[in-house]
């Protein structure tokens, strides 16, 4: 099958190629043409070599990426951290049997505000009334007998002196007065016991409160022997934060602070965030740092008194605390996508004079919002990229632009930093 070839520019043909040019093609030879036309155009535009390809002047060349890019500027941070944190009531009481017997009756209501002294439960306290009578009654019976032995010792005394009686008869009037006052003294201490036995019969609140919910009913058989547990009142009207630092970050603010890189807070305020992200309205105050360090989790535990007047919070609520524990006045503020964290560090892609990216180790100091705050490893005028990741290519210039959270400057979706970190 004879395949044509294009006649070639020059105006001159051979006799060859006239009879070429006029020779019949056959219908089958024009898919064969059209086939080796589009490779060929499939090539030039892989290659470049198409029309749109630069000439050798280089008129046509791609013009470098935009990317969107943050300026560094230093400014005064403040250093806050985010821990996590329980609440604790400042008092709690566990309301116990002290007497053994069977609960009567319950007189308050589960959930409630108790005070002082208020009767909570009752347990059945006719034994003990039993037992207080007869205590009374040994006390009578000492007291006639401590009596009649004080009359016999001032009988016997001028006899004493006169001699008309023995010294051993003496002796004994003597003995019998004091056993005797013993004994009214032992009656005494037995009514004391009975009579609070009696008062034990009737459990009070120990302290005022928050009363949950009652742990026995009316029937019931509680005991002092086993100290069984009736209820428990607890103070919420301030509450205590109990929080937890990893010991290396504090010792590592301790130590910016002594040589310093930082500043030690204005304040001694924290913050409790709740588990739907909002601010509890009012601060918590920190009390003190704990002497120790746990030696299972290498954290070291911190305490704060937060109000809750109207209740919101309750005990055993977990929480988050945000504290500021530094301030730093040469501090760079940038946006979390912007940073790259791995197990080898946390970096930054910068642009340099040449156009041309690479990466920057940097050192954090917390989060504030939605940005990192960088305490080391870049400088005042550097410019970071944060938008823009997926046009950058290695060894090839950029152009920056400046980024706005509102919308990337670049006009690209932002692709996340640990892309590119990766492949360097």
């Amino acid at each position: 099958m004879d395949v044509p070839v294009p006649p070639a520019p020059s105006r001159s043909f051979s006799a060859h190629s006239q009879s070429f040019r006029h020779a019949p093609i056959s219908r089958h030879a024009w898919p064969v043409v059209t086939l080796a036309a589009l490779a060929l155009a499939v090539v030039s535009a892989l290659t470049g070599c198409g029309p749109s390809a630069p000439g050798p002047g280089g008129m046509g060349q791609m013009p470098a990426p935009q990317v969107g890019v943050v300026t560094v500027k230093p400014v005064g941070v403040t250093l806050s951290t985010e821990l996590p944190g329980r609440l604790e009531a400042v008092r709690t009481a566990q309301v116990r049997a002290r007497v053994t017997g069977v609960v009567v009756k319950r007189l308050f209501t589960e959930g409630s505000l108790v005070k002082q002294g208020q009767s909570l439960f009752e347990i059945d306290a006719a034994p003990y009334r039993a037992a207080l009578d007869s205590a009374q009654a040994s006390q009578a019976k000492a007291e006639a007998g401590l009596a009649q032995a004080q009359a016999t010792l001032e009988r016997n005394r001028p006899l004493a002196e006169a001699r008309a009686i023995s010294q051993q008869e003496w002796v004994a009037t003597q003995s019998a007065q004091k056993q005797a006052a013993a004994d009214l003294a032992s009656a005494k201490a037995a009514v004391t016991q009975a009579r609070l036995n009696v008062d034990y019969a009737a459990v009070r609140a120990p302290i005022s409160g928050r009363i949950g919910r009652a742990l026995v009913t009316e029937g019931a058989l509680v005991s002092q022997g086993e100290a069984t547990l009736l209820a428990t009142i607890q103070q919420v009207d301030t509450l205590y934060v109990n929080i937890t630092q990893p010991a290396a970050d504090a010792l590592r603010l301790k130590r910016a602070v002594q040589d310093g890189r930082l500043q030690a807070p204005a304040s001694t305020q924290a913050h409790l965030v709740l588990d739907d992200g909002t601010d509890y309205a009012q601060p918590a105050k920190l009390l003190f740092s704990d002497l120790t360090v746990d030696a299972t989790t290498g954290q070291v535990t911190l305490r704060a008194e937060v109000p809750n007047s109207r209740g919101d919070l309750l005990p055993g609520l977990y929480v988050k605390v945000r504290i500021d524990q530094a301030r730093s006045e040469g501090a760079i503020l940038l946006p979390q996508q912007a940073v790259t964290r791995g197990a080898g560090g946390d970096t930054v892609l910068v642009v340099g004079a040449d156009k041309q990216v690479g990466p920057r180790t940097v050192q954090l100091g917390g989060a504030r919002g939605n940005e990192w705050v960088v305490l080391g490893g870049l400088k005042a005028g550097d410019q970071v990229v944060v938008d823009g990741f997926q046009k950058i290519r290695p060894q090839s210039p950029v152009n920056p632009v400046p980024w706005s959270p509102l919308g990337p400057a670049s006009g690209a979706a932002s692709a996340p930093a640990p892309a590119l970190a990766a492949s360097r």
